[in-house]
């Protein structure tokens, strides 16, 4: 029973990490003046701090003693899903 409390939080928490910046609205761009090459994109620590939490879950689970019935293995493979996604964000 405490396993299946345990495995139903992570889960939950990994949805609201992936659904809340998704969730966000977006701020609306300024007109830019026109120049001959765009502004080198700023650092994004939101998204690397995302990315530290979903490789530190990950390590939790990798480690875990338990397989949750299967759910770990789904786990694990959303959160390189998500990774996946945020280094691509990064890019932009």
């Amino acid at each position: 029973m405490k396993s299946k409390i345990v495995c139903i939080a992570l889960m939950a928490a990994l949805m609201l990490l992936i659904a809340f910046p998704a969730a966000a609205p977006a701020a609306p761009n300024p007109p830019s003046p026109a120049k001959a090459s765009a502004p080198a994109p700023g650092p994004h620590p939101e998204i690397e701090a995302a990315i530290s939490s979903l490789q530190h879950a990950k390590e939790h689970l990798l480690h875990a003693s338990h397989d949750f019935g299967g759910h770990r293995v789904d786990a694990i493979k959303a959160i390189d899903a998500a990774t996946h996604q945020l280094e691509i964000c990064l890019k932009y």
